[in-house]
């Protein structure tokens, strides 16, 4: 018998092959119904429990297990990069240092976004910012109902356009990632972004993680064969990645990525992100922490 799954997964050179069916099984089907992009639906996921499996951001996956959402994590990171690059601003209105955004107004999709996870990270531990003193803009709330922002988070007007704002001079700087303007005026916040990444890599051995893939924890609880199975489909599609998997990318397994991970959680609780510590082992169970 084929156990069915509602899964929510976007297209990446690591998922192509699931997506396009290349890879598939003969004890799970994974069907496909989540939105496009897939982070659309990580609010439904952790809400109403809408999907059985797919992929999460790190950031709601952590909030998640806080509030005692059903998922636990595979060891198996479905996106992630460097995010050194992901803080700009204008330099029409003034270079900027990094500290030079305390006391400013700094814009950012949501604040538990996982690439603002990261990068604030950065400001904080690499640069010294005081990440209380920044006015966070922000477009709308997390993926979580019981989590509110911090009080120097302040809601933008809707249908603000963040870029916009950003090349305007609205805003100091902003926190970015894919959507930074493609512009001659634009810099970013980090110095030689790509030389501090490269350098941080080389001391922290962490590739920063943005989503990993979950499945429901009844899934694993009752059907421990489909998670070993979708464990091993996730692998394959690695293999069977166009042009290989990227040069700086996530690895697989537990152990691979604890110190990542273990990074994601302190910075998170640092950032108030999640109301206490977690451990990185109570976010996975029996099944999916004993995979590969």
């Amino acid at each position: 018998m084929t156990t069915v799954l509602r899964t929510n997964l976007s297209e990446y050179k690591v998922t192509q092959a699931l997506l396009d069916g290349r890879i598939s099984s003969d004890i799970v089907k994974l069907d496909f119904c989540g939105p496009t992009p897939a982070h659309n639906g990580f609010k439904a996921m952790v809400r109403e429990n809408k999907f059985d499996a797919g992929e999460l951001a790190i950031v709601t996956f952590l909030q998640a297990k806080a509030y005692g959402k059903p998922y636990v994590l595979l060891p198996a990171p479905i996106s992630g990069r460097f995010q050194h690059h992901c803080a700009g601003f204008n330099i029409d209105f003034g270079h900027l240092d990094p500290k030079d955004i305390e006391g400013r107004e700094v814009g950012v999709r949501t604040y538990t976004q996982t690439t603002a996870l990261w990068i604030r990270g950065i400001l904080r531990h690499e640069y010294g910012v005081d990440l209380d003193k920044v006015i966070w803009r922000t477009l709308g709330d997390g993926h979580l109902a019981e989590y509110s922002d911090p009080s120097n988070c302040v809601r933008l007007p809707a249908g603000s356009s963040i870029p916009d704002m950003m090349m305007k001079g609205e805003l100091a700087a902003a926190l970015l990632g894919e959507d930074m303007p493609k512009d001659d005026r634009v810099r970013t916040l980090v110095p030689d972004a790509h030389n501090a990444a490269k350098k941080w890599f080389e001391r922290e051995g962490v590739v920063p993680v943005n989503h990993f893939f979950v499945v429901h924890a009844d899934v694993s609880k009752n059907n421990p064969d489909v998670v070993r199975e979708i464990y091993r489909m996730l692998i394959a599609g690695r293999q069977q990645a166009e042009g290989g998997v990227p040069a700086i990318f996530p690895p697989i397994g537990l152990e691979a990525n604890r110190k990542g991970i273990q990074l994601a959680i302190d910075w998170a609780l640092d950032q108030k992100i999640i109301p206490r510590r977690l451990s990185v082992d109570e976010l996975f169970d029996d099944i999916t922490g004993s995979l590969g």
